[in-house]
């Protein structure tokens, strides 16, 4: 498999993923400003969207979406329990965080890394991701991962979008569970080794 990257972007999900469920891939580095990758060649052929992720599996079918990608490469290696069990209670429950961390976090990040976005919107979208910051901290105070005591791709799609707040002025420093949460995944062996191989450690 193929996986199309931005480092540090919300294609590092699926980029560990892939670690942890032991999957062989090839990254794929792509300019996203200039639709390019590295050879030079044309981005848009493999995604027309002109985003990261994409995924080109092994019989040549191409998958994007970060979310899909996630549940995708959970499947194909349960061994790793990254999801539970198809048509489990807790499966559906893994996977409203993963659209939680989608819709709620991923999304409310946008107009913070857009050039466009009006100066004196931006004090909202931080106000508006801290009460969700606030959210996560409380919830993770009575459980050690997002659908409870296992870690699932939830987390990992959580971690990554976490790890973007630094980077726009998005303060959770008074948050300790959350804090604890993001450090407890950042020591992942799999984790550590997708953030060395983009260039993010």
């Amino acid at each position: 498999m193929q996986l199309y990257i931005k480092p540090g972007a919300c294609s590092l999900a699926p980029h560990i993923a892939l670690r942890e469920a032991g999957l062989p891939f090839e990254l794929m580095k792509v300019d996203l400003a200039g639709k390019t990758l590295e050879d030079g060649s044309n981005f848009l052929a493999i995604n027309p969207k002109g985003q990261v992720p994409a995924l080109v599996l092994d019989g040549g079918e191409i998958l994007t979406e970060g979310a899909v990608l996630l549940q995708y490469i959970a499947d194909q290696a349960p061994a790793a329990k990254l999801l539970p069990a198809a048509g489990s209670l807790a499966r559906y429950q893994a996977l409203a965080w993963v659209n939680f961390v989608a819709t709620e976090l991923h999304k409310g990040f946008t107009p913070l890394f857009k050039p466009n976005t009006p100066e004196n919107y931006k004090p909202l979208v931080r106000e508006q991701l801290a009460s969700k910051f606030a959210f996560l901290d409380q919830h993770l105070a009575e459980s050690a991962y997002l659908a409870g005591a296992d870690y699932t791709v939830a987390d990992i799609y959580c971690f990554v979008v976490l790890g973007w707040a630094r980077h726009v002025g998005v303060d959770f420093n008074g948050l300790t569970h959350l804090q604890a949460y993001q450090a407890r995944i950042a020591d992942r062996p799999a984790v550590r080794a997708a953030l060395v191989a983009e260039g993010l450690a």
